[in-house]
C-alpha cells in the first residue's frame, strides 16, 4: 500500500481542487482498504474515501486526517451476473458489459468515477439508475468491524440517494454487483427522451447496444460532460445540484412564482416523483434564474456547454467555486422560492 505526506489532493478530484491530505494511503486490494479504514478508526484519525474524485469537492485548507484512495481492480462475468471491485473505473466498465452484449448500464456510459461510487449516489443518467441492476454491494461496515453483504432491497435506494449516503461515516464499499439482461444485443428499452430522439425511434424502443452507448457519450460530450483534460468545461463534477422534488404546496407556489416573472404561458419542466410530489428540472432553474451557460468573470464558472456544471477555468480555489455555487442557490431561491441543493460531496466546506 502506498502511503504519503502533505498529499496534494486536488489531482484525485475532476475540480482539480482543494488542498493536500496529512497522510494519503492508496489501496489495491480489499484486505489493504479494510485494513487502512480500521487503523484510522483505530487510532481515532479523520478518514476521507475517495474514489474517482469526481463527485468531491475538496477545502482550499484539505483535510488533516487519512485520506484513502480506493485503486481495487476487479471485473468478474459470469452469465448476466457482474461484479465490479470498487476501484474499477464505471465508464470502462460500462464498455465491457457493451461489448459482452448485456443490458441496463449501457445509458450509464460516460459518467467519470469509480464503480464503488455508483450506489453511494444511486448513479443515474438517460434513463437509467444503477438501483435497477444492482443486486448486492459488498462493503465494510465500520460500526460492527466486518464485511458485510447488502441486498438490494435494504441499500434504500432513491433518487441521488442511498443507505450509504445516509449514513457516510459507517460503511466502505468494496464490490459492486449486478443482475444485467442479454437481449440479443440490444439495449434496454429507451427510457430517456432525448435519447430516443437523438436516435430517431420511440421512447420505449430497444437499440443495438453499441449504439446506444455512443449516443450517450455523444450527448454527454456535447454538454462537457465527458472528462477531457483539455476542456476545461469538463473540469467539474457533472451535475453540480440535484433536480428540486416539491411537495404539493411548494409546487403550487413555485408555479405561481414561474407565471408571475414569466408569464402565465410559461410551463416549467414537471415530473411526477411519487406520494404527489414533482421533480423539475435544477438546469432549467438555473437558467430562467439568470445563470445561462458560461456565466462567471472570474476562474470558476458556469459550463459554456451546460447550465448545470460549475467549472473551474483552470486557476480556481474552491472558494472562488463556493462563492458560484452560493450565488446560483441565493439566486434561484429569490426568483423561484425553490432551494438547490449540491450534489458533489464537500470536505471541510459547505454551501
Amino acid at each position: 500500500m502506498q502511503e504519503l505526506h502533505d498529499a496534494p489532493l486536488a489531482p484525485l478530484t475532476t475540480f482539480r481542487l482543494g488542498g493536500p491530505a496529512a497522510r494519503l494511503l492508496t489501496a489495491t486490494t480489499d484486505a489493504e482498504v479494510i485494513a487502512a479504514v480500521r487503523e484510522a478508526d483505530a487510532s481515532g484519525t479523520p478518514l476521507l474515501v475517495i474514489g474517482g474524485g469526481s463527485n468531491l469537492v475538496i477545502g482550499d485548507k484539505g483535510f488533516d486526517g487519512t485520506a484513502l484512495r480506493i485503486a481495487t481492480k476487479g471485473f468478474e462475468l459470469s452469465g448476466t451476473a457482474l461484479e465490479l471491485a470498487a476501484g474499477e473505473v464505471w465508464t470502462d466498465a460500462v464498455a465491457r458489459t457493451v461489448e459482452a452484449g448485456l443490458a441496463g448500464i449501457e445509458c450509464l456510459a460516460g459518467i467519470p468515477g469509480s464503480a464503488g461510487a455508483t450506489p453511494i449516489q444511486n448513479v443515474g443518467a438517460y434513463g437509467q439508475e444503477v438501483s435497477t441492476t444492482i443486486t448486492e454491494v459488498v462493503a465494510y461496515d465500520r460500526r460492527t468491524g466486518e464485511t458485510v453483504t447488502i441486498p438490494n432491497a435494504e441499500c434504500a435506494f432513491s433518487y441521488r440517494h442511498s443507505r450509504f449516503k445516509a449514513e457516510p461515516d459507517r460503511f466502505v464499499v468494496l464490490r459492486v454487483r449486478f443482475e444485467l439482461e442479454e437481449a440479443d444485443g440490444l439495449s434496454a428499452p429507451l427510457k430517456y427522451p432525448e435519447t430516443a430522439r437523438a436516435m430517431g425511434v420511440e421512447q420505449g424502443d430497444r437499440v443495438p447496444l453499441p449504439a446506444a452507448r455512443e449516443t450517450v457519450l455523444r450527448l454527454r460530450a456535447g454538454k462537457g460532460m465527458v472528462l477531457d483534460p483539455e476542456d476545461h468545461d469538463t473540469w467539474s463534477a457533472g451535475s453540480f445540484f440535484t433536480n428540486p422534488i416539491l411537495e404539493p404546496a411548494a409546487f403550487e407556489d413555485f408555479l405561481g412564482r414561474v407565471h408571475d416573472r414569466l408569464g402565465p404561458d410559461v410551463t416549467p419542466p414537471a415530473f411526477p416523483a411519487g406520494n404527489g410530489r414533482t421533480k423539475t428540472s435544477a438546469a432549467w432553474l438555473i437558467d430562467r434564474a439568470g445563470f445561462t451557460k458560461g456565466y462567471g468573470s472570474g476562474p470558476a464558472r458556469i459550463s459554456t456547454k451546460h447550465t448545470l456544471a460549475l467549472t473551474n477555468r483552470g486557476a480556481a480555489t474552491t472558494e472562488d467555486l463556493l462563492a458560484l455555487a452560493r450565488e446560483v442557490v441565493a439566486g434561484v431561491h429569490e426568483a423561484f422560492g425553490v432551494t438547490l441543493v449540491n450534489e458533489p460531496v464537500t470536505v471541510g466546506v459547505s454551501l
